[in-house]
């Protein structure tokens, strides 16, 4: 069974990482597909820019640092996994793309403490990715120390 664990860097990321650890230490068989998802080089930085090759590099880059502390959980646990990292203006398109391309059976994704005013404007990565995707999707909770600071 394929998993994809979208990852930011983010201390959400690693809970995330150590949820599906845990699952395989319970019995879970599953290989991991972890995902990042960097912003697009602007337009203006397509325009300026003497080389686009390194601004493409500077995005694989930036998104393989992002993977690191994931991947080195993974890897310390002996668990087979891959990564990718994407680049486009919505992650939620990106990571439903790569469901589909990669056959990716289930998602395991944490809910990112928001705002109500960012959560309205913006909708969320997780959320999204529970209404469309076409596999099952398991929305990890933040901590509830970083939920009690949206208060």
């Amino acid at each position: 069974m394929k998993i994809l664990l979208p990852v930011d860097g983010t201390p959400h990321s690693e809970v995330e990482v150590r949820f599906a650890l845990q699952l395989v230490s319970e019995g879970l068989r599953a290989e991991f597909l972890l995902a990042n998802v960097q912003e697009p080089p602007s337009f203006y930085e397509l325009l300026t820019t003497q080389d686009p090759d390194a601004l493409q590099e500077v995005v694989q880059g930036s998104g393989e640092d992002m993977l690191r502390g994931a991947a080195q959980l993974l890897a310390q646990a002996n668990v087979p996994f891959t990564t990718a990292v994407l680049a486009g203006p919505d992650p939620a398109t990106a990571l439903l793309d790569l469901i589909e391309a990669e056959g990716v059976a289930m998602v395991i994704i944490g809910a990112r403490p928001m705002g109500v005013l960012r959560t309205a404007l913006e909708g969320s990565t997780s959320r999204r990715l529970a209404q469309y995707a076409t596999v099952p999707v398991l929305i990890l909770n933040p901590p509830r120390q970083d939920v009690a600071q949206l208060d």
